[in-house]
């Protein structure tokens, strides 16, 4: 989909949560993988940005493809150093020159998501958030974790003690029925207001049923008043579906979106225009070093 948007964005506007999926006759799937998603190159997403209004993207590791980094890279490649950044997924066999290279392309952050296995486990999370942390603090990257709001609460000290930026997916897993008082968001708000923690305020269509996300509202805002240094925004295009075709090897069609619609919504959350540029631009810029 093609959105286009009357607002005017600033210069450098930045989607900080995308991913790619290639041809998977030279970028495999993971035979592991939960779904299939249909095609969406990099091509189209440069276009779609285009359309849109956005200068700069952050490329993310999709589940589907594990710890092989191949498609992101390749996406990070076509684009090119001004435009575009990525997060990677490690594993063990990921090696230090791994790393390097994916730094040298533009890889900023390293992905832990926790929500794929719905983890419960606040001690199996934090042992591994730090390992993560330690591996990638010399390169200067951050840790973006996908986990549930209870998760995450209950892993706050180690969270607010990592050697590394921590960046939150979709925001921090709140759901729009929950409100806000649902349980961890408060301690999570507190880690934003402590400035030890980035928000991506993402894919709100995994998080509410109302027309337009309305109902989201309470939560942007309270993210947005805790730390408006700390908002990022992203899109997640091609806006993946997982969990609906029994099995995963079907192509599971994507959310329908109008992106242009989602962020008039984040203009209206945000409480001044000023608020509204630096968690598109001004963040972002200093996040991932644009």
């Amino acid at each position: 989909m093609h959105d286009k948007t009357t607002l005017q964005l600033p210069a450098g506007a930045c989607d900080c949560h995308t991913h790619v999926f290639l041809d998977p006759r030279t970028y495999p799937w993971s035979p592991a993988r939960r779904y299939t998603p249909p095609p969406a190159s990099t091509e189209a997403l440069a276009a779609w940005h285009d359309t849109l209004g956005l200068a700069r993207v952050v490329v993310v590791q999709p589940s589907v493809y594990a710890a092989d980094n191949a498609a992101t890279l390749q996406a990070l490649r076509v684009l090119g150093p001004a435009r575009a950044r990525g997060v990677a997924v490690l594993d063990a066999a990921t090696t230090e020159g791994d790393l390097e290279a994916m730094h040298a392309l533009g890889v900023r952050g390293v992905r832990v998501n926790l929500e794929i296995d719905h983890a419960s486990d606040a001690v199996a999370a934090t042992t591994q958030l730090r390992e993560t942390a330690a591996r990638v603090a010399p390169l200067g990257w951050h840790v973006q974790v996908y986990a549930n709001l209870p998760l995450l609460a209950a892993c706050r000290s180690v969270l607010r003690a990592l050697p590394v930026p921590v960046v939150l997916d979709h925001y921090a897993g709140a759901h729009a029925q929950g409100g806000p008082a649902q349980p961890g968001l408060r301690e999570v708000l507190a880690l934003v207001a402590e400035g030890r923690a980035y928000v991506k305020l993402s894919a709100p269509y995994r998080l509410s049923a109302a027309v337009g996300y309305a109902d989201m509202a309470p939560i942007a805002r309270a993210f947005i008043a805790a730390g408006p240094d700390c908002m990022l925004w992203g899109s997640d295009w091609p806006h993946p579906q997982p969990g609906t075709r029994p099995d995963p090897h079907d192509t599971s069609p994507p959310f329908a979106v109008d992106s242009a619609q989602v962020l008039a919504g984040l203009r209206s959350w945000a409480p001044d225009a000023r608020t509204f540029d630096r968690i598109l631009a001004d963040n972002p810029a200093r996040l991932y070093g644009f």
